[in-house]
């Protein structure tokens, strides 16, 4: 891809340290005012002071790693049936557009992914490598933990108890992904990119990246594509379209892309990112809370199930 992108450094997008707040220590207040500036401001930050374990991030890492080395025969024959809820998805190569969420019409990204959720469709978890699932297990439960904290930042940014939205979590549809995007050894087709430019659809995503050559970039609100930063530990956080409604579009989803490696860049430009899509329940109704409907709420209530049903059919649509 041939694109000029300003560098976005981590004074650009925040870095917080939540462990305050976690731990309801001092501090806790500036931790939910910076949050909150954040996502009215870019809809990205960076979360430090987590809590969560690297040994369970680098096992689901290292493990998902094993199962994309696996020849590409191979791998094309895994997780394509839908027949099993919790059960594992494998979407190959060039099988996901997600630009076309927004009305662009571009080839497949150049990616491919193992997908998950207790709740969703999939299908029989592969042979190998060993320990595939319960990686993904563990690391969603500890996804689930670090959800919870940053839902009860929310809430106390926007004025609401801390429990407020977890009767919309009861039975919440999260996925968690890992991504591995290739070496390109021959130039991506006319507008292809590793992932094409999207918003999220959900509540929110919680992002384990990974520095590399062709990353993650961010468009603000001024149009420029900047290169989001990788910062060892920290976990990216940003807005989905879900919550942006919920806020009456106070709170942003920005729009974010995956770039293609340089042209003729001679080093290594694998990639591999794990995000945690947090998504409420299919029956929840979206709708404008009450602290952002001083002027009228702009879009009409719709159900979370209604929505996804949507957005998911625009990206692995082949039309």
């Amino acid at each position: 891809m041939s694109s000029t992108a300003n560098t976005l450094t981590a004074a650009d997008i925040p870095v917080i340290d939540i462990a305050p707040f976690i731990a309801n220590e001092a501090g806790s207040a500036d931790v939910v005012r910076a949050v909150e500036a954040a996502c009215r401001n870019l809809g990205f930050l960076l979360v430090t002071g987590h809590g969560v374990p690297k040994a369970v991030t680098a096992r689901l890492y290292d493990t998902a790693r094993a199962f994309f080395d696996e020849p590409q025969e191979w791998k094309v024959g895994q997780g394509r049936g839908t027949s099993e809820i919790g059960g594992v998805a494998f979407s190959p190569i060039a099988d996901e557009a997600l630009a076309a969420t927004m009305g662009l019409k571009t080839p497949g990204d150049f990616k491919e992914s193992l997908n998950y959720g207790p709740r969703l469709p999939g299908d029989a978890w592969p042979s190998k490598p060993s320990g595939l699932k319960s990686a993904f297990e563990d690391y969603f439960s500890e996804m689930e933990i670090l959800a919870d904290h940053l839902r009860r930042i929310f809430c106390s940014a926007i004025g609401l108890s801390p429990a407020h939205f977890e009767k919309e979590f009861v039975d919440h549809l999260s996925a968690l992904r890992v991504i591995n995007y290739p070496e390109q050894h021959v130039e991506p087709e006319p507008g292809q990119l590793r992932a094409g430019v999207h918003t999220d659809y959900g509540f929110m995503t919680i992002l384990r990246s990974e520095a590399s050559q062709g990353g993650l970039q961010v468009r603000n609100r001024e149009g420029e594509w900047l290169d989001a930063p990788s910062i060892e530990g920290a976990y990216v956080i940003n807005i989905g379209d879900a919550f942006m409604r919920w806020t009456n579009d106070e709170w942003v989803s920005t729009p974010h892309r995956v770039a293609n490696p340089p042209s003729g860049y001679g080093g290594t430009a694998r990639r591999q990112s794990i995000p945690f899509f947090l998504n409420p329940c299919k029956d929840t109704v979206i709708e404008c809370l009450p602290a952002f409907a001083g002027e009228g709420a702009k879009y009409e209530p719709i159900t979370y199930g209604e929505y996804i049903k949507v957005k998911t059919g625009q990206a692995f649509s082949k039309g």
